[in-house]
């Protein structure tokens, strides 16, 4: 599958290079033409030979290049990124695995915290591309843990929930997911995105409290356990 890459952060690179490794091929669309160059070249060097090779370009021609976009940029670079490219993703699966955090002015000295600083990105999206097949998804888990190789903890695998409109778009949102080894989720319509950014600014606040946010879930074996 053609995969447009836009941006070249740690987001980029996880994913990107992991549907490089198993044979997608892969288009890298920067502001930096320095950055999409260096970001192709480093996922090339760990990518078997036999493989696409990884190429590097401008926004715009990643995306036309693309069967799927992911979104991979800052959610303040989004606008603009919109107002000026929104029109060439008409027709595209397009992943949004951003998420928009801003620091929780209320929290007590020295906690990390976040809340969002904007309550739906992936409805955002969805409205500045009208045409797009818009899917909300990877935005739960760090970059780092996408690309590590730890796919399952305590005996369960990893999962992936995502949102989206389009039944076509979320199968293929689900088979990237399952090249990665992961566990795909759907998780309903796009209108449910808003909860999984939710969850993702609310997990992530636990998780710097030095609190492990599984352990408020049961299995769901016990998930509706009434007591005797």
């Amino acid at each position: 599958m053609r995969i447009g890459i836009i941006g070249a952060g740690s987001m980029a690179a996880a994913l990107g290079g992991g549907w490089a490794r198993v044979g997608h091929e892969l288009l890298i669309g920067a502001r930096s033409a320095r950055s999409a160059r260096d970001l192709a070249d480093t996922i090339n060097a760990g990518t078997e030979p036999a493989r696409h090779r990884v190429g590097a370009a401008t926004i715009a021609e990643a995306m036309d290049f693309a069967e799927v976009v992911l979104l991979a940029v800052p959610v303040a670079a989004l606008t603009e990124l919109l107002d000026e490219h929104g029109e060439r993703l008409a027709d595209r699966v397009v992943i949004d695995c951003t998420n928009a955090f801003q620091p929780d002015e209320s929290a007590p000295d020295g906690a990390t915290a976040f809340v969002l600083s904007e309550p739906a990105v992936a409805e955002r999206i969805a409205s500045r591309a009208s045409r797009a097949r818009v899917v909300k998804a990877f935005n739960l888990l760090a970059a780092e843990v996408w690309a590590g190789e730890d796919r399952v903890f305590d005996g369960v695998r990893l999962a992936v929930p995502f949102c989206g409109d389009d039944e076509t778009a979320m199968r293929i949102v689900a088979d990237l997911a399952e090249d990665l080894a992961l566990q795909p989720f759907p998780a309903g319509g796009l209108h449910r995105a808003r909860y999984l950014e939710a969850t993702a600014v609310f997990t992530v606040g636990l998780w710097f409290a030095g609190l492990d946010a599984r352990a408020a879930l049961p299995p769901l074996t016990a998930a509706f356990a009434v007591a005797d």
